[in-house]
């Protein structure tokens, strides 16, 4: 199952699938900028949070992530403005996120390592065209 599948799948259906997609949309963006994705790895190493995100990373299973560990690593601040911008409260953005960040993650990695700067732009572009 590709990415698209696997995000449309945590998108579709219910009544938070219009603000998880504008969450997603917020993700996206956020990782899009240069060293984004290495910031937000290092926040979870930072955070004890390492072999979890090595999950999502490395070609094996993912290791699921609570909202509080989200929480925890993005802090209150992104958080919120990730929240704010989707039209949610912190804590649904959280759980949201304990989802998204997973896939996402482990699809931006399909050969185990990170991508080159050169290669994220298409591979978040892929992500973004499920919400456009």
């Amino acid at each position: 199952m590709g990415i698209l599948d696997q995000v449309a799948g945590a998108l579709a259906g219910g009544k938070g699938a219009g603000m998880n997609a504008i969450l997603l949309q917020q993700l996206v963006g956020m990782l899009s900028k240069p060293g984004a994705l290495d910031g937000l790895l290092a926040a979870f190493q930072k955070n004890g949070l390492g072999a979890i995100v090595q999950s999502w990373v490395g070609t094996g299973q993912n290791l699921p992530i609570s909202p509080a560990q989200v929480q925890q690593v993005l802090g209150s601040g992104m958080l919120g403005d990730l929240a704010a911008k989707a039209g949610m409260q912190a804590p649904d953005a959280a759980t949201a996120l304990s989802h998204l960040l997973p896939q996402v993650v482990d699809k931006l990695s399909p050969q185990g390592s990170l991508p080159l700067p050169k290669d994220l732009g298409g591979l978040l572009s892929s992500v973004g065209k499920l919400l456009g």
